[in-house]
């Protein structure tokens, strides 16, 4: 676990993980849907953060996207507590870098990340944002809310992640 998160980071992957940072934010910023008490469908706001860290690994990936979920509190941020705010936000983006775990099977990488952003913003769910439930328990309505919106960029940032990592593969060639 110590070698997770120790290592080094070339200055090209600090570079390249404020850029691809900057990317998201701006693909955040343009909306399918949104939902009430936060949440939306972008426009694969988060395909930027896993490929990061399917190419870079998962330690350099989880400070990504821990970074990039600090971004997406300063620019649209919905607090009700402290502990709600790091389970909503770094936690939950930082687990995007989860893809890097699988880095020959990008699409398995990503439902994996996204599994752990579920399980995050369900929690905070469950415990913050109960008073929304009315009826149902609250277990489910979080499920309900989180999946409505986690669901769709799911299914769009596993195929474009699955279709830019089989791209960027460096190509073999046979000779006979």
């Amino acid at each position: 676990m110590v070698g997770f998160v120790r290592q080094r980071l070339p200055l090209k992957a600090v570079a390249e993980a404020g850029m691809l940072i900057a990317l998201a934010t701006v693909l955040s910023l343009i909306k399918v849907f949104t939902l009430p008490q936060g949440g939306s469908v972008t426009a694969a706001s988060m395909v930027p953060i896993l490929l990061f860290a399917v190419r870079w690994g998962p330690g350099p990936g989880v400070l990504a996207g821990a970074a990039y979920g600090l971004v997406q509190l300063w620019v649209e941020p919905f607090i009700l507590h402290p502990a709600q705010v790091v389970l909503d936000y770094p936690l939950a983006f930082g687990l995007l870098g989860l893809s890097g775990l699988f880095p020959a099977r990008p699409a398995l990488g990503v439902m994996t990340a996204m599994a752990g952003r579920f399980l995050s913003h369900w929690l905070s769910g469950v415990i913050f944002f109960a008073a929304y439930a009315g009826d149902q328990h609250p277990m489910l309505y979080s499920a309900i809310y989180n999946g409505s919106y986690l669901l769709p960029e799911l299914a769009v940032s596993a195929i474009l992640v699955a279709l830019i990592a089989r791209a960027l593969r460096p190509k073999v060639v046979r000779v006979a």
